[in-house]
């Protein structure tokens, strides 16, 4: 369990998963999306463990796509689509994922999820992970908040996995289990624009979907900062550095992105996931009875979007 370091918001506290002892604080656009989740759980004050995607980068692991729950080597089956991680917990081929980097500089265990079998399944695993570790709520947070994306959007370019963990967060809400979603640094990812994500949100606000709006815990932003100095990730990086005060353009990903730091950028926003379906995330809804990642894609390509999964295996072809 990790405990984060921080101050807590008494709004948040109070009004996010009110009654939660211990959360399960899962980024949900893998890569650095952790430490997003990080950030989330401050805010909060709870006994958290953290997690994310079995999903990294093509610069981090070259291999298109999450890697399946069978695939990682020193992991602890928490159901078929989640893992207890360590330091320790990498790829066949020795590729560490960000919540092994978390779980060694935080000293504690963290989550892996592997979104492969599609939202009906990963809800089914969060729950069971849930369970066994004691955790009475689960958050899923997105960094950047491309959750929200219509579709359309001109740069959006990582609505796949988003999609599907959304989807799996509503398929929780309707069994009864405590779930939420939080944007942390709206636009730092360098898909939606700013102004994107705060009419997204507006949209989740006019189906009551904003639970809380608050800036990135002022006390915890060392604890963050040196979390983004042992984990690969940009988007979280530009949340922070939107928290101390920053503004204007930053170039991304080699350049092939630019962020507009803003004030929205440093701050988290915590939203009702069914809200957010009803509203602004009908990409989720799209995938919402998906059987698996490859059909969720194929939905998402049925109306010309073209996802991370299908960037990454173009990459990949181009190369060989």
């Amino acid at each position: 369990m990790t405990d984060p370091s921080g101050g807590a918001s008494d709004r948040a506290a109070t009004t996010v998963l009110p009654g939660a002892q211990r959360l399960l604080c899962i980024g949900i656009g893998g890569g650095g999306d952790v430490v997003g989740a990080l950030a989330a759980a401050q805010l909060l004050g709870r006994e958290t463990v953290l997690g994310g995607l079995t999903w990294e980068r093509l610069p981090v692991d070259p291999v298109p796509g999450p890697r399946r729950i069978d695939e990682l080597v020193d992991a602890a089956p928490l159901s078929a689509t989640a893992a207890l991680v360590t330091a320790d917990t990498r790829t066949a081929t020795g590729v560490r994922f960000a919540e092994s980097r978390i779980a060694e500089h935080l000293d504690a265990v963290t989550v892996l999820v592997d979104p492969t079998p599609g939202p009906a399944a990963v809800a089914d695993g969060l729950a069971g992970a849930a369970e066994r570790l004691g955790c009475d709520a689960i958050l899923m947070v997105d960094v950047g908040g491309d959750m929200l994306a219509h579709g359309h959007e001109e740069t959006l370019g990582s609505p796949l996995a988003d999609a599907v963990l959304l989807a799996a967060g509503a398929l929780l809400a309707r069994r009864g289990i405590a779930v939420a979603a939080a944007v942390v640094g709206a636009g730092c990812d360098g898909e939606l624009t700013p102004d994107e994500v705060a009419a997204r949100i507006a949209e989740a606000g006019e189906h009551g979907g904003v639970i809380a709006d608050e800036p990135l815990s002022p006390a915890g932003l060392d604890q963050l900062e040196a979390a983004v100095a042992v984990v690969p990730t940009e988007a979280s990086a530009l949340a922070v550095r939107c928290a101390r005060g920053e503004r204007g353009p930053v170039p991304i990903r080699g350049g092939r992105r630019t962020v507009h730091c803003t004030e929205l950028g440093g701050r988290v926003v915590f939203l009702d996931i069914e809200a957010c379906l009803a509203g602004p995330a009908r990409l989720a809804t799209l995938v919402l009875d998906a059987t698996d990642l490859d059909d969720a894609d194929r939905r998402l390509a049925a109306r010309g979007i073209v996802s991370e999964l299908a960037w990454e295996r173009r990459q990949v072809a181009a190369a060989d």
